[in-house]
């Protein structure tokens, strides 16, 4: 009878539909695109390509650098292409430490926008950034940019000396923790001198709940400190306690004196092509929130690319933003870099999995 056999069809599927699955699901991820690419509005950006590479653990830059290529491209007139750590699925998965999509897309790049954090990325895909950077292209670093590579003992690559890429090229490596995360914000103070520096053009109230790094940048114009804080409010009063600084072991007061949080310096390449670097230790998805610190970035666009920068940039969203809470294993599931489009709201994404509750066997 024919509606058995199409009920026999349903329930078992003939062998040659399921040995197609396979290669059916390949086509529609290979078909997918490995990266969000915002076309450009007429603006002072006239067209220059902007390549954000994202790629943190904890930081959620996987959602903060969609939100600020969408500003650059839409208000100010750059073509911005994003990059994201990618599974073979084609989904996000910024702990994927050896994965970027298209990086192609930095042969091509007139400036690099950056939050990585330690990745191990292969061969082909350094070569292209390494070419990049001895273009002399803008680059601008966020929080964990600082200590971006990390390639470990064994690890077959030609790029291990990028380990050192943070105190190089953008001014210090990773040092430690100075303000606490989730315990003490950090509240932005403009170095004194620096109120007239074409960056610091309409920024005010710098302010982000990540905590602050030590660092010590190598040649470079401070542009603002960060106080710590005693709470999570802007509002909070600066702390006051004594830490011992991780570089040479002596102790001071918390802000006594003030951590840079921003900063700007010239890396000369030994090809002879010199980056104008911009690097700051706030940029949590959550610290850019604050309207302060979106122009704060945006500047340092138009500074890298020696444009004039606006009285008063434009760094209203595009689209609505409310980015996830920084924290490992905090990123949101199943999302690719189609869900990063214009026009759309970030989906929550799929259910984190749920932590196992077998207590492991001491080893």
């Amino acid at each position: 009878m024919p509606w058995i056999l199409s009920a026999r069809l349903l329930m078992k599927p003939p062998r040659l539909l399921v040995g197609l699955l396979p290669l059916l699901t390949a086509l529609v991820t290979s078909a997918a695109p490995s990266t969000t690419i915002y076309e450009l509005k007429p603006g002072p950006g006239a067209g220059r390509h902007i390549v954000f590479l994202t790629g943190d653990e904890e930081y959620r830059g996987e959602e903060g650098l969609p939100m600020l290529a969408k500003i650059l491209s839409q208000r100010h007139g750059f073509k911005c292409t994003v990059l994201f750590a990618l599974d073979p699925d084609g989904t996000i998965n910024p702990d994927n430490s050896k994965s970027v999509g298209g990086a192609e897309a930095l042969a091509s790049a007139d400036a690099i926008v950056m939050l990585l954090r330690w990745r191990a990325w292969p061969d082909d895909a350094m070569k292209l950034f390494a070419e990049a950077v001895a273009r002399g292209v803008p680059i601008i670093g966020l929080r964990t940019a600082t200590h971006s590579f990390l390639f470990r003992p064994g690890v077959p690559t030609s790029y291990v000396s990028y380990n050192n890429f943070g105190r190089e090229v953008l001014g210090e490596n990773w040092v430690s923790h100075w303000g606490p995360n989730r315990r003490g914000a950090t509240r932005g103070v403009v170095e004194p001198g620096a109120e007239s520096d074409p960056i610091m053009r309409g920024v005010s109230d710098l302010f982000g709940d990540s905590g602050a790094y030590e660092v010590h940048p190598a040649d470079a114009k401070i542009l603002v400190r960060g106080q710590v804080l005693k709470g999570m409010s802007p509002t909070d009063e600066p702390d006051t306690y004594r830490e011992k600084r991780s570089s040479d072991q002596e102790e001071q007061g918390i802000n006594d004196p003030l951590m840079a949080v921003a900063w700007t310096r010239r890396h000369e390449n030994p090809g002879g092509k010199a980056n104008r670097v911009f690097c700051t230790t706030m940029g949590a998805a959550t610290d850019l929130v604050n309207e302060g610190l979106r122009r704060l970035v945006v500047n340092a666009v138009y500074w890298g690319f020696g444009l004039d920068v606006p009285a008063r940039a434009n760094v209203a969203f595009v689209d609505a933003y409310a980015p996830s809470p920084y924290a490992f294993k905090g990123y949101r599931r199943g999302l690719t870099p189609a869900d990063h489009a214009l026009g759309l709201v970030l989906r929550a994404g799929e259910a984190a999995p749920a932590k196992s509750t077998v207590t492991p066997v001491a080893k």
